[in-house]
């Protein structure tokens, strides 16, 4: 994955200005920064959920334009998942199936519920379900193809103790299988104990770029207390 002068602006507002990065297969990323900072768009950028102003990028060697072919490689647990209430968890990701182009069996969809302790929930419709719950499902859209680069958004955001030890093991399972993993977050302890390499963004730019041992001694450390 590749991004050069990546620029992205709403209206008058820069979410990202001039971004350069490089991450090469099997990396695991922490990506921190306040809220604000462009890590959301970013990743939704990566994901080919949002077009660039301008730069270029570049995943597995396709443009955001080449949509179909990156979900098809890539998950996205997104601050703003688009699943449907009145769809039961199951229906859910069979409609995520047909959007990403692929065929996966009933089974495995099935499986993948279980793998997020949402099984016995899988018949239910979103709506009822808490916001715990939501947040499982929404873990379980992103890694539902086997994505070889998963992209994680705030992903601890409402879980319990279990939950969040469930998105702890799922990183660790992509890393042990040589899955590229991207994981924005405000737990900064998480991120760096899952990591190889952290990125820092503040105000759209990159502020730190490299190994979690060096971080530690940057001015972007001093900086993260504010951000948790």
């Amino acid at each position: 994955m590749q991004v050069v002068g990546l620029t992205k602006r709403y209206g008058h507002t820069w979410a990202l200005r001039g971004i350069d990065i490089s991450v090469a297969g099997g990396d695991a990323v922490a990506l921190l920064g306040p809220n604000g900072s462009g890590k959301s768009t970013l990743l939704r950028i990566l994901a080919s959920a949002a077009r660039p102003s301008s730069g270029d990028v570049r995943v597995f060697g396709w443009s955001p334009r080449d949509g179909e072919a990156i979900r098809r490689r890539v998950g996205l647990l997104s601050d703003r998942p688009p699943l449907y209430d009145e769809l039961t968890a199951l229906e859910n990701l069979r409609f995520s199936v047909t959007m990403y182009g692929v065929r996966i069996s009933e089974q495995a969809l099935r499986s993948t519920l279980e793998e997020v302790g949402l099984a016995r929930a899988a018949t239910a419709k979103v709506r009822t379900f808490s916001q715990g719950m939501t947040q499982r499902l929404s873990v379980a859209r992103a890694i539902l193809q086997d994505p070889d680069l998963v992209l994680l958004d705030e992903p601890y955001n409402a879980l319990d103790v279990d939950g969040l030890r469930l998105v702890d093991q799922l990183v660790g399972k992509a890393r042990a299988r040589g899955k590229t993993a991207i994981l924005a977050t405000h737990h900064i302890a998480k991120g760096l104990a899952h990591s190889n390499r952290v990125i820092t963004l503040s105000g759209g730019r990159v502020t730190f770029d490299g190994p979690p041992a060096d971080f530690a001694a940057s001015q972007a450390a001093l900086e993260a207390g504010a951000w948790e």
